[in-house]
Formats: C-alpha cells, structure tokens, sequence
C-alpha cells in the first residue's frame, strides 16, 4: 500500500516495526532533515518525484531460517537468480532482502558471531546496536543518508568477535521486484581485534517504466589487526536511482577492502570510503563503472589518512559505451599527522564509441612532507588495430568487443569469488 511521505507516515514505518521512543525520534529527525537539505550539486542530474515513490512494501512479517518456509513467489525469485545455490555452495551465511524487509537469513557458523538483520539486531542486541548505529554515516551528511535515516528497513547487521576467522563469506542480496519502489536498507558490520571477514553483496531489480530508488547506508568498523573485504555487483534496472553511502574506519594495523562493480541502474553515485584512523592502517578500493545507453554512473572512492604509516589503493576502471557516461569521482586526503604515508590512484578509461563519454574529478590533499600521493590516469578507446585483428580469425565484431572488456576488467574479476566473476561475465555479453 502506497503512503503519502510524511509525519505520519514515519510514526506509521516506526510503530509497525515495534521501535522504542528513541529510535521514533530519531526518524522523525531524519525526514525533518530530509527536508531541509537539496540535492547534491555535482554529479548526475537527480530527478526523482518523491510523490511517486513507493516507501515501504512487505509482503511477509517474518524473518525465515527455513527456505521451505518462504513465500513461494519470493522463493522462486531467488532462485532464479542463483542465489540459495550460492549458498549452500559455498558461503558461511546469507541474508535475502525483498522489497523493504529481508525475507531469509541463515548462518551455517557455530563461531559466535552475530550475523541477522538490521531490524532484528536493534530488539536482540540494543546496546551493541546504539554503539555503532549513525555513528560512521551520520543522518545529516546529505539528503539521500537523511531519507535513509528516517525510512531504514532491512540490511544485514554482522558482528565477529575478536580473533575470530570465517572459513567462508557472508552474503546479502538485494531484490527489487516492484515499480517504483524505494528501499533503504542499512547495514552495519563490526570486525573485532585480530579477525577477518568477506562478505558479499548482490543487488537486481525488476525493470519498470518509472523510477525506484535505492538509498542504503554501510557503516563499517575494523577493529586491531583486523580485515575486512566487501564486494559488491549491482545490476539495478535502468529506472533506479543508486544513491549509496558507504564508509569503514579501520583501526591500528587494520585491512579494508572495497571491491565494487556497478553495470546496471539509471543514475549511480557511490564512493566508497576508508578513515585509515589508526597507525599502519590501510584501504584498498577497485571498482569497475560500465555505463551503456541512458546510464550515467558517478563511482570513486575516498581514502581519508589520519595515522602513521598508512597506505591506501584505488584503482578504477570506467567503460562507456553507446552512449552512456562513466566518471570517476574521488578524494585522497593525508593528513598533517598522518606521517610515512603512501597513496596511490589509478584511473583507467575505455571509451568504446563516439557517442560515449568519461571523465575523472580527482581531489588529491597531501599535507605533510614525509609522505607520498600518487595518481595517474589513462584514457583509451577501441583499437582498430585489436578488432580488425581479432575479426580476421573470424570473429564477429560484437564478440571482438566483448573480448577486449573482459581483458580490460581482467584483474577486477580476479578478486570476484568465482560464482560472481561468472555472473560479471554474464552480465558484460548482455
């Protein structure tokens, strides 16, 4: 059932999750904010009817640990897409989010960690849930956290404790079946001292002739000595707006790695971001952007250096073609206390036709004089040379250009568990 945004509307959201007073407040704030704040003012052009929107939908109340027990339209989503294989495959655990709630969720690990939604942690957990909800990601950054901060719904909540190593990752993935829809999940993971943690992330949507919007919210913390790795495949249809915010601090001696692939949605913008707080931190980020027709995908990464001794990686590889526009966008700060530091930025660029576009809006601060940033760009478009030769053993031109992606994303998929490189692949020949 479609609701006005509103007041009531929020209070509605609230009291049909069973929040407590505070966590009410707190919506409230955020939709006054909401409010209040404009649209960004660099980027893709967002035009987006908030009148349309669609703001909440579930089908189910209940969060099943068994699949047999899911409703069987939402079952037979899922496993079209692969997803439960997946699971049983390979993976330590994974959370099914459908429309705005997540509909599944079953860990395998008898490690003690904490691994269920969002909405369940904050009954189950409160303590640990205030501790680190709207702590990294704060509601009032931009319009879009605000929008997530009073309608959050869904979304994985992760805890591992202190010298704790899974054998397997944990993935969720996300799943918008109807027109219009916004979901706004928020997702929280804690990597204790001296642990490790992969998790995965998958993202589709139905195509519809009018605009959806996602605008989650990932707050990430890496304790002592601890690692993490997130990767991401977003395949949204070409009506959805994906205006994410994601960010991770990483403590003394800890890891975090962003793996980020973006090849559907309308209007993409998301950078990634590492706060390297403590000495001998460090933040790697590669990421892939390939914009087709009517797409204009706005990707980076930040690295924010505030320790000794921290290191950060970006590498991004943008593809536009048929006229679609892929920009890197992206922000390296070494601070004055951040001495020894080392940061890197490699941009690459394949622009595989004329109607097709591409540009870098790097920011690069270096303020200490021990420390070292580097960045390069590189800007390509399809060799002749390469397709003719390739079309001389035979081959069609499409396949030609299909070929030379693939090689051009080769080390992207290289850092893919295998059932999503297999998918990328898929989804490049589409």
């Amino acid at each position: 059932m479609k609701r006005k945004l509103d007041k009531d509307f929020i209070v509605w959201l609230s009291n049909k999750k069973h929040e407590n007073e505070e966590m009410l407040n707190f919506r409230l704030k955020s939709f006054e904010k909401f409010l209040e704040l404009e649209n960004p003012t660099f980027g893709p052009k967002i035009e987006i009817d908030f009148n349309k929107i669609n703001y909440y939908k579930s089908d189910n109340d209940s969060l099943e640990s068994d699949w047999k027990k899911v409703d069987t339209r939402v079952k037979d989503t899922f496993e079209s897409l692969g997803v439960i294989n997946a699971e049983e495959n390979y993976l330590d655990g994974v959370t099914n989010q459908y429309e705005s709630e997540v509909v599944y969720h079953k860990s395998k690990t008898d490690k003690n960690i904490i691994f269920t939604s969002t909405d369940d942690a904050l009954k189950k957990y409160p303590d640990l849930f205030k501790k680190y909800f709207n702590n990294l990601v704060k509601y009032d950054e931009n319009k879009y956290t605000a929008l997530n901060g009073a309608l959050w719904s869904g979304g994985s909540f992760i805890y591992i404790p202190p010298h704790t190593k899974l054998d397997r990752p944990l993935q969720s993935y996300f799943r918008i079946d109807s027109e219009s829809l916004g979901q706004f999940e928020r997702t929280i993971i804690i990597v204790d001292d001296y642990s490790s943690l992969e998790y995965i992330e998958g993202c589709t949507a139905k195509s519809y002739a009018n605009s959806s919007l996602h605008a989650g919210v990932v707050e990430i913390y890496v304790g002592r000595h601890a690692e993490c790795r997130y990767s991401t495949i977003q395949n949204w249809s070409l009506d959805v707006y994906n205006l994410v915010t994601k960010r991770a601090i990483v403590l003394e001696g800890g890891k975090m790695e962003w793996i980020d692939g973006n090849i559907g949605s309308s209007v993409t913008m998301k950078y990634p971001s590492c706060i390297l707080k403590g000495d001998n931190s460090s933040g790697n980020s590669l990421s892939i952007a390939y914009a087709k027709k009517c797409q204009s995908l706005d990707a980076g990464a930040k690295m924010i250096h505030l320790g000794k001794n921290t290191r950060s990686n970006i590498v991004s590889k943008s593809i536009a073609e048929n006229g679609g526009v892929s920009n890197y966008r992206g922000l390296v700060k070494i601070t004055k206390k951040a001495i020894n530091s080392f940061a890197k930025v490699k941009c690459d660029t394949l622009i595989i036709d004329s109607k097709s576009s591409s540009n870098t809006y790097p920011t690069n601060i270096l303020e200490n004089e021990s420390s070292t940033l580097e960045h390069e760009a590189t800007i390509s478009k399809f060799s002749e040379d390469k397709l003719n030769y390739l079309m001389s053993k035979g081959l069609s031109e499409e396949k030609c250009k299909e070929l030379l992606v693939l090689g051009f994303i080769a080390d992207f998929k290289k850092e893919l568990p295998m059932e999503y490189a297999v998918e990328l692949n898929r989804l490049i020949k589409d």
